[in-house]
């Protein structure tokens, strides 16, 4: 089960009341350091834009690529651990505004975790430490460390046994 907590409105659609729920100049705010970041090359700088100006927790090492799509009204419910890869056109959603409701949700990404391309990560769920997302993986749930998941719907293909030191 995904951790995420509903707001009901009433009236128009969710979506269709969004600055009652997001501030228009956080998202205007977020959408210029996502754009620049989406297509800077340089892993630091990334990291640094995402961490000062949207307030998303990125571990050393981490290495978000080209055209990775982070929530842009909610980036700072976003986690993920240290030495991490987030795999080409990856989007990480913290929020989904449904007709009747919202819904937020942190996501959390472990340590060490290889997340394919074109993966879409649902809020409220966490990827333990060195799971291996599959590419095109709609994560719809928790992934328990050492997995590797894969597919729409994902499900689990394997779990690794933890190295032993």
């Amino acid at each position: 089960m995904r951790r995420t907590t509903k707001y009901p409105v009433s009236g128009a659609n969710s979506l269709w009341q969004i600055y009652r729920t997001v501030s228009f100049w956080k998202v205007f705010k977020n959408v210029i350091v996502i754009q620049i970041g989406r297509y800077t090359p340089f892993m630091p700088l990334k990291n640094w834009l995402y961490r000062t100006f949207l307030g998303m927790k990125i571990g050393e090492k981490t290495a978000l690529a080209f055209m990775v799509m982070p929530d842009i009204m909610f980036p700072e419910k976003i986690k993920i651990g240290r030495n991490s890869i987030i795999g080409y056109n990856t989007t990480i959603l913290a929020h989904e505004y449904l007709i009747d409701e919202y819904r937020l949700g942190p996501v959390v990404i472990g340590d060490e975790v290889m997340i394919g391309a074109n993966t879409t990560i649902l809020p409220g769920v966490t990827i333990g430490d060195r799971a291996v997302v599959g590419a095109g993986t709609l994560v719809h749930k928790d992934v328990p460390a050492g997995a590797f998941v894969a597919g729409n719907p994902m499900r689990v293909i394997r779990i690794n046994e933890p190295p032993s030191n």
